[in-house]
């Protein structure tokens, strides 16, 4: 049976095994889930930060493989050292949040890779993924404005419909994402690699012109 409704306050869940838990409707403010155990765990519509509040809840170095969170308040928390793969988190507000050091990857071997994880409908405006690696994922319709992703490896990943800041092409990898449906302004061609980038005719017109070529109708 899932928690519903119900409030926890400065609580301490860190180290404890909450595998395959469902938390409903639920308000955590100031709470440590790190190391907890929260593999499979589902959230929806709960909020992990306060209302005011300048910091979220603390996830650092938890088990969040296969776990679940929707429509989920989740500003400000900290993901620092988490096990992420496979994580969803769908239409959720992800604010600041830092994914510094978080895994997303199932490594085979040293050169043989996968990555998972369900990123979509987020606002990710100022959240930290800094040299993370999320190939071939899941991370359409989010809002990345003013997000860290210096040296981020999203190649092969579903960006569509995403909103990103001009001073993010370049900062990290693309070849061959799915760009379809998204404002590049300021991406140039000439210093960003897009091999196998996918997008739509109106946006190969908003690129040329970033260049000074004139796009005619045929």
């Amino acid at each position: 049976m899932p928690t519903i409704k119900q409030t926890f306050e400065n609580h301490d869940f860190s180290r404890q095994d909450l595998e395959a838990e469902q938390f409903h409707q639920c308000a955590f403010y100031n709470c440590n889930f790190s190391r907890a155990n929260l593999k499979e765990a589902e959230f929806i519509d709960c909020r992990f930060i306060e209302r005011g509040a300048i910091e979220g809840c603390n996830f650092d170095y938890a088990d969040l493989k296969n776990a679940s969170f929707k429509r989920c308040q989740l500003a400000m928390s900290h993901f620092l050292g988490a096990d992420c793969f496979g994580i969803e988190i769908r239409d959720s507000d992800l604010k600041g949040a830092n994914f510094f050091k978080a895994n997303f990857v199932n490594r085979i071997s040293h050169n043989v890779f996968f990555c998972s994880a369900y990123i979509t409908g987020c606002n990710l405006s100022y959240a930290n993924f800094e040299s993370q690696c999320i190939e071939k994922c899941d991370l359409f319709e989010n809002r990345w404005l003013g997000a860290n992703l210096q040296g981020a490896n999203f190649r092969g990943a579903d960006l569509s419909r995403g909103q990103f800041s001009e001073e993010h092409w370049g900062q990290f990898a693309m070849e061959g994402c799915d760009l379809t449906h998204t404002e590049l302004n300021g991406l140039d061609i000439r210093r960003v690699r897009m091999t196998g980038v996918k997008i739509c005719d109106w946006q190969q017109e908003q690129l040329l012109d970033s260049l000074g070529i004139i796009v005619l109708p045929g």
